[in-house]
């Protein structure tokens, strides 16, 4: 159902870096590479996470209330995830454990203030 995620940043450079790093931890790569927009993708016909300088030309914000989540097949990528994005700078919001039934997640937050979710449904 999701094609994609854009999230807004002010510093292009310093984000490309953070999710070069980060999501090339988890195989993917640079499936689009512009002047204001990445998009990231481990297939092409899968959702991608992208970055971009707001269109408007005004500073990018965080959504109140919004967040990207990232599915993992284990527990141990859920944590490794996490871990990754805490050595590139991220804040935590939320180490990885059990929240509910069956879903294991972990929350932290990029560099421009974007809260992200590593997650897996364990049985």
């Amino acid at each position: 159902m999701i094609g994609y995620v854009t999230l807004g940043t002010n510093d292009f450079a310093k984000a490309a870096d953070f999710y070069d790093a980060l999501l090339g931890s988890i195989g993917a790569n640079r499936f689009m590479d512009m002047d204001t927009f990445v998009a990231w993708a481990v297939d092409p016909g899968k959702p991608m996470i992208c970055i971009s300088k707001p269109f408007d030309g005004n500073e990018a914000t965080v959504g109140n209330g919004s967040m990207t989540a990232v599915a993992m097949d284990t527990q141990d990528k859920v944590d490794a995830f996490h871990q990754k994005a805490m050595d590139l700078g991220a804040s935590d919001e939320g180490a990885p454990g059990l929240r509910g039934d069956g879903f294991y997640g972990a929350y932290f937050r990029d560099l421009d203030g974007n809260k992200l979710c590593a997650f897996t449904i364990v049985s």
